[in-house]
């Protein structure tokens, strides 16, 4: 992979996220579009940051990018060997 997927893989494993956003970040992972302001309002309200809410979410969505990355990667060599 180039260089820019690996500083974004190094970003993402530098930044673990508070505790707090784990079910959160796992409905991230696995279906963003169900995410509601619901489920936002109720990590405000649990003291974490709309900043700490974003960067998180970015990092989530980055890291499952590139973990469907590798996987389509390879399922794709698996085929062509």
């Amino acid at each position: 992979m180039s260089d820019h997927v690996q500083q974004l893989r190094e970003v993402v494993a530098a930044h673990p996220a508070d505790p707090r956003l784990d079910a959160y970040l796992a409905k991230v992972r696995a279906a963003a579009y169900k995410v509601t302001d619901a489920d936002v309002q109720a990590l405000k309200d649990a003291g974490v940051s709309e900043d700490e809410i974003f960067e998180q979410t970015v990092a989530a969505a980055i890291s499952e990018g590139l973990r469907r990355l590798d996987a389509a990667a390879a399922a794709i060599q698996a085929v062509i060997r």
